[in-house]
């Protein structure tokens, strides 16, 4: 078939529908994987037996005083694995570990009638253990040289030459913090067997066939005999890509041993000290400009916190690397990346997956070196931007520049930037104690898995003979709204109204070897293989109408009784895709989404605080699938990346006492995530008009992950704000976190001219 580029008039796609389940959402009456257990009788309940040391060898393990506990009915152990007892995909993330890798690292896990049965037998489990020296700190593990994984590099023209040749050269740190993913619903699975030992996993997890495969290595069976279902996930944010596979796999080996079925679910703190989280980031860089202030070249390592083990690390650092250039045309550039091993979970993927870790890059230099080059950061940015013709510093070609250009120019216009910076400048010199600032940043994000082999979909519909329609497709539904998008374009393609379309839940069973939802690639991928199957449908319909204008029930009708088959399989993949990983070279990404962000803060002298007050973005989703839906997600995305930047500040004991490794802001107590009060003032959003994307289903582009980074203009706008405490020229280094605390020492750095 065709590429699926054309957009079809329908009566869906377009159009600002409600989410799905948002009905359900809001009344409560939403089903999520927990909810399933109240509708298991005898399901047993699982816990974890944690570990209190970031690094030790287990040298005793004892679980027969558990037993004893009232309602204790088994404790799993290495010894119950009949396949290969590890929750990863590489082979280095052991189910039951000899070796402690990180504080909170479960070694057992007990089941129980009750899940109080089960904690309660988790702490009569009596464990020995030898304490080993533990690697807290990035800096630590880089001063120990403790890496692990590839260690790829971008290369691209002569960076020494051109550093050397530069009219101006800077150098400087640039460290990213790590990020807590906080879904609502925490890691959760329940498992079934029935009575020909079929394994039934209902799993909150992105990636449906991964939790199958290692559901199955851990049971010693095949892949058919496994079972994943994805009903709903309350919140996912890429933590639920990978970490769910452990698990999913403890519950199905405890329904396995045990003939029951078995409950695994986290509770909050549980969640916070064994799950993998944001990956913080260490640069080094080095950077070049002409006596114009135009980018010569840039020299940088980036150093990715991965914790224990690699899980997804290796691929997040490539996407980092792939992202330093952002939105900016850098002639000469050396990237190199490496992963530390620390004591603490394995850091896994998170929204924009390492893309924001490099682009903060390239964004904390031109905001530090701006000020130092006598030029405005606006200014700075601008003439920086790529240009038709123009390669990334992997070798593809930047489709579309001038859209970087023209959501640039609409965020001036119509967020009235240079009058306000002129009412800022105002403000500021009658307020000695009270700084304002504006800043506007650009986004530039590729679009695809860099694994050429995940950028695949499949689809499976049903047309009934009373013209409803069922649709099953390999997307997980994370409250995201693809399932919205995914039924927009079924009803489009069939002709159909949308309440004549139902989506299933997401089964292994139904569309196999599914990649996971995640690269914001969901829509994309599996909307394309949704439409293929609609369009076949279709097609055979329209040669039993024979050019009669039938009714759709009808025309059903008719196709069953001539026989013609009402089901439809659908497979896409992405065309044009090509990279080598091991020259970090080719053209790994479908196309780019572009958008830029105008953000106004203020910021208090005394305390650090800051409050945005003004918002105002423009973003680039092609012809939207569905507009309602992609404004929520530019809007939930942005609040995210500025919870990142300026809120969430992730803290574990450095000491050397027994606390040493354990995250200590494990509750919502203690972690600060963006409320309604860090919401901008005022906030002015819009879609990019006219910027319809060949080769994607209707037109359009993903956005789950992109409006993340126009949260940058808040960091910039703070900037903007300390440096105006200080003499005219200040160039202002803000941590991130940019918390009150960072704020305020950034304030009297900035007051002594530092």
């Amino acid at each position: 078939m065709s590429e699926p580029s054309p957009r079809l008039d329908g009566p869906s796609v377009g159009l600002a529908v409600p989410h799905e389940s948002a009905a359900l959402h809001v009344t409560g009456a939403a089903l999520y994987t927990d909810d399933l257990v109240l509708r298991t009788r005898g399901c047993l309940h699982a816990h974890p037996v944690q570990a209190p040391l970031a690094h030790a060898q287990v040298t005793a393990l004892r679980t027969v005083p558990a037993l004893s506990v009232p309602g204790v009915v088994r404790v799993l152990t290495a010894a119950d694995v009949p396949g290969v007892g590890d929750a990863g995909v590489g082979g280095d993330e052991p189910l039951f570990p000899s070796e402690v890798m990180y504080a909170g690292h479960a070694v057992c896990w007990v089941l129980g009638e009750t899940f109080e049965a089960a904690r309660r037998g988790a702490a009569a489990v009596q464990v020995d253990y030898e304490p080993l020296p533990a690697v807290v700190r990035l800096d630590e593990a880089i001063a120990a040289r403790s890496f692990q994984g590839a260690r790829p590099t971008i290369e691209r023209g002569d960076v020494e030459r051109a550093l050397a040749s530069s009219a101006h050269v800077f150098s400087g740190v640039t460290e990213t913090a790590g990020q807590e993913h906080f879904y609502l619903e925490t890691q959760c699975a329940l498992a079934q067997v029935d009575e020909s030992g079929q394994v039934f996993v209902q799993s909150s997890t992105q990636h449906p066939a991964e939790t199958q495969e290692v559901v199955a290595r851990v049971l010693g069976v095949h892949q058919h005999q496994v079972t994943i279902q994805s009903l709903r996930m309350g919140g996912a944010f890429g933590g639920k890509e990978m970490q769910p596979h452990g698990y999913a796999a403890v519950a199905a080996l405890g329904a396995v041993v045990t003939g029951r079925p078995v409950r695994v679910r986290l509770t909050r703190p549980q969640d916070f000290t064994m799950t993998g989280k944001r990956h913080a980031f260490h640069t080094e860089w080095r950077v070049g400009f002409d006596a114009d202030g135009l980018l010569q070249a840039l020299d940088a390592t980036l150093t990715a916190d991965g914790g224990w083990s690699l899980d997804l690390s290796e691929a997040v650092l490539g996407r980092a690397l792939c992202h330093v250039d952002n939105a900016y045309w850098i002639p000469h550039v050396r990237l190199h990346g490496r992963i530390a091993r620390t004591h603490k979970t394995s850091q896994t993927a998170f929204r924009g997956f390492g893309g924001p870790q490099g682009m903060l890059v390239i964004e904390d230099v031109l905001g530090r070196c701006a000020p130092l080059l006598g030029l405005d950061p606006q200014d700075l940015r601008r003439r920086n931007f790529y240009i038709d013709g123009q390669t990334t510093p992997y070798g593809q070609v930047v489709r579309h520049p001038e859209r970087i250009h023209r959501v640039w120019d609409e965020v001036l216009a119509t967020g009235h930037v240079e009058e306000r910076r002129a009412e800022i400048a105002g403000f500021n010199a009658a307020h000695p104690h009270v700084k304002r600032g504006l800043a506007v940043t650009p986004v530039k994000f590729g679009i695809s898995f860099n694994f050429v082999a995940f950028n695949q979909a499949g689809a499976l519909v049903h047309v009934y003979k009373d013209g409803s329609v069922l649709v099953s497709h390999g997307g997980t539904e994370m409250g995201q709204g693809l399932h919205t998008k995914v039924l927009q374009v079924a009803a489009t393609t069939l002709c159909v109204p949308l309440e004549r379309v139902r989506l299933a839940p997401t089964r292994t069973d139904k569309v196999p070897n599914t990649s996971a939802t995640a690269a914001s690639s969901g829509a994309d991928l599996n909307g394309a293989a949704v439409q293929r199957a609609c369009a076949q449908l279709r097609e055979r319909l329209d040669e039993v109408a024979a050019g009669r204008d039938l009714g759709w029930e009808v025309l059903v009708r008719e196709a069953y009784l001539a026989r013609v088959p009402l089901s439809a399989t659908g497979f896409y993949r992405t065309e044009g895709l090509e990279w080598d990983p091991s020259r970090m070279q080719g053209r790994p990404f479908k196309y780019f989404a572009y958008g830029a962000a105008a953000a106004e803060v203020e910021v208090d002298g005394f305390t650090g605080a800051t409050r945005t007050r003004r918002v105002d973005i423009v973003h680039d989703v092609g012809d939207s699938l569905s507009p309602l839906v992609d404004l929520g997600q530019i809007e939930g995305g942005f609040v995210m990346g500025a919870g990142w930047l300026t809120l969430e500040d992730l803290r574990w004991d450095e000491s050397d006492g027994p606390g040493r490794g354990w995250l200590t802001t494990r509750a919502g107590s203690t972690y600060r995530l963006p409320s309604i009060a860090e919401m901008p003032e005022e906030w002015h959003v819009s879609l990019l008009r006219d910027a319809h994307e060949d080769g994607v289903v209707h037109g359009s582009k993903a956005v789950g992950e992109p409006p993340l980074m126009l949260a940058f203009s808040v960091r910039e706008a703070i900037r903007a704000a300390v440096a105006a405490f200080g003499p005219g020229g200040t160039s202002v280094e803000l941590p991130t976190p940019a918390t009150p605390e960072a704020v305020f020492w950034a304030i009297q750095r900035a007051r002594g001219g530092g």
